[in-house]
């Protein structure tokens, strides 16, 4: 795609489209022209922020305008799908907001209408972008780690659940609860690092012990409390196999009795070092003298040096750069999310074809 300017559309003015617009503003070859959102106040307060210069009540508005070039879908869950279909089949590019789908059905659905457009649609994976992530990832690649066997990743809130009473809690409305809004996060940044999207099996178990008394409530969105019943999981976990051996372990909880508030990580274990992706620390051993080394900030180059998952969007658009969450990735996380549910469910392994 060659043009002067990727001009962007927003569909949801909630809390994230804040920073989402910040971004995408900051990228000297694009611009947010227009958003909407079904709140005219939220609506109002991000056009007034960003000084973008249309605001429409509707989605079908919106994509009715033929400047914009590509579409922000930042909107509750079950609404994902079914916008994103609209926007491709519009002519919009789409970058979307974790989590992909409700389900697989409807994710693969969506990548295929993108094929069919001959469109990009990307999810907005964060965590890839961020500085010591990137780091562990050219780690990896390098070869410094040697063979990576297991990965441990995890995020533990003690009190986070999105506000109480708001659709985040509500499973008609977000397919699962912490596991699709923090789990995802770090499912996606340790299979990006382990290198490989086809696991063979998988199994998980969810909990539900807080959010449904009316406890562990976090601060975080800007949707109003309407009274919806929380029916999600506050906790989940998580193991999943692959064919060459290597296992992923997954921990997340949104609400729990724990030390920290906020503990999170991915933890990789390889057979000539190991590796703390966010906190940015490579564990080894010299070669020469065999003491023990504990290297803080791992110097090497890395592949997006600009830290954004939009900058990455616009400037594969551009055809400048190459798409870090190409939608076969996307696809693998969610049919994962989709076997721990399952055998939550079921209490038995899943495994894949």
């Amino acid at each position: 795609m060659k043009t002067e300017q990727i001009r962007f559309g927003f569909l949801g003015a909630g809390a994230i489209s804040h920073y989402s617009a910040g971004s995408v503003n900051n990228h000297p070859g694009a611009k947010v022209i227009a958003a909407q959102d079904l709140h005219p106040q939220r609506l109002a307060d991000l056009c007034a922020a960003h000084q973008i210069p249309n605001a429409y009540a509707t989605a079908d508005e919106l994509l009715a305008n033929p400047d914009i070039d590509a579409v922000y879908i930042a909107v509750p869950n079950k609404f994902h799908v079914p916008l994103t279909i609209q926007a491709l089949k519009a002519g919009k590019h789409v970058i979307l907001e974790k989590p992909f789908a409700l389900n697989y059905a409807e994710a693969k659905e969506a990548a295929d209408v993108a094929r069919q457009m001959g469109k990009v649609l990307t999810l907005g994976m964060n965590q890839r972008f961020e500085k010591f992530p990137q780091r562990t990832k050219a780690l990896v690649e390098r070869g410094d780690l040697g063979e990576v066997y297991h990965i441990k990743a995890y995020w533990f809130r003690r009190s986070g659940i999105p506000k109480l009473g708001t659709w985040f809690g509500n499973k008609s409305l977000s397919g699962a609860g912490a596991l699709y809004d923090i789990g995802v996060h770090y499912l996606d940044l340790a299979l990006y690092l382990l290198g490989d999207f086809k696991p063979v099996s998988v199994s998980g178990a969810t909990y539900t012990k807080f959010g449904h008394l009316g406890l562990g409530a976090g601060s975080w969105g800007k949707s109003d409390n309407e009274g919806h019943v929380f029916d999600v999981d506050d906790f989940a976990t998580g193991f999943i196999r692959f064919a060459s051996g290597a296992t992923i372990s997954l921990d997340v909880s949104w609400a729990c009795h724990a030390e920290e508030h906020d503990r999170a990580d991915v933890q990789l274990y390889g057979t000539k070092a190991g590796a703390q992706a966010r906190a940015g620390k490579l564990f080894r051993p010299d070669p020469a003298t065999g003491e023990y080394n504990i290297i803080q900030e791992p110097n090497i180059d890395v592949r997006y040096p600009h830290g954004d998952r939009f900058h990455n969007f616009i400037n594969h658009l551009l055809n400048e750069e190459e798409l870090c969450v190409p939608i076969e990735q996307a696809l693998a996380v969610q049919r994962i999310l989709d076997g721990l549910n399952a055998s939550a469910v079921t209490g038995r392994e899943v495994r894949f074809d």
